[in-house]
């Protein structure tokens, strides 16, 4: 679900972008204050990443190499081509991982337009584990239709390896890159963002369970395929807890937290 920003007090745009533009921009940014104020950063090591709409098919908006994540603005977020070039004048660099793993996305799947990727604890730790997610709990279950994995080929740094990702990613909303951490996908901030939320919290439920040490419960086959399905359907379009529609709601958890300060 978006959120009209001329609607609730953004104040004024600023010249040079278009409307589409602003509200892309700041949900962007949202998500990335957000990351900071939920204990998902890595410094500024990773990245979200939105395609600008009303321009040419190939360019996005990644956050300045060398802010934290909780001073990126609307306004600070710098656009990068196809080809990698920064296309905004900034006293900041472009990230060349972010640029591989998320230009490779955008420039493949043109309806996803945010792409999320994290090194936060519980999901890069799972990415660690030779089994990867386990299907040992109700958010797992309800998730293992929409995961794939990518393989650890060394730091994001060479554009050979963006087929591949696209590859592994397939039809899924979710990618657990294999000893480096999880990205999300989705065709609004809001989809991308919960995504996130789920892998990370399933993620989070099998370390604390297997950190204390006792014999996971298994489940019957027919209890994980009926419960795949389940989550198949509840999370998808038109599913009574489709993914996403919570975005509203998240916004406004971050204003009664930091104020409105992302929006400028």
């Amino acid at each position: 679900m978006a959120v009209n920003y001329a609607d609730v007090g953004a104040g004024d745009r600023p010249e040079g972008f278009s409307d589409a533009e602003w509200q892309v921009r700041c949900d962007l940014a949202a998500a990335y204050r957000l990351c900071a104020l939920w204990g998902w950063t890595d410094l500024n090591n990773t990245h979200i990443s939105a395609r600008v709409p009303g321009k040419r098919d190939d360019t996005f908006l990644l956050n300045p190499f060398g802010m934290l994540f909780d001073e990126i603005t609307a306004s600070s977020l710098i656009e990068v081509d196809r080809d990698g070039n920064v296309l905004t004048e900034s006293e900041y660099s472009m990230n060349l991982a972010g640029f591989v793993i998320h230009g490779a996305i955008h420039m493949a799947r043109p309806e996803l337009h945010f792409v999320m990727h994290t090194h936060a604890q519980y999901g890069t730790a799972v990415a660690m584990q030779k089994g990867g997610l386990l299907p040992v709990s109700q958010k797992a279950l309800t998730l293992w239709d929409w995961v794939g994995y990518h393989d650890y080929e060394g730091p994001a740094l060479d554009a050979d390896e963006q087929p591949r990702i696209v590859g592994d990613l397939g039809d899924r909303r979710i990618l657990i890159l294999r000893n480096h951490g999880l990205l999300t996908v989705g065709e609004t901030m809001g989809e991308a963002f919960v995504w996130m939320y789920r892998i990370e919290n399933a993620c989070r439920l099998q370390i604390t369970a297997m950190t204390g040490g006792a014999e996971l419960q298994p489940l019957s086959e027919e209890t994980l395929t009926r419960t795949r399905e389940i989550g198949r359907n509840m999370y998808g379009p038109g599913g009574n807890i489709q993914v996403g529609l919570e975005w509203p709601a998240i916004l406004r958890q971050l204003e009664r937290a930091e104020g409105t300060g992302y929006r400028v």
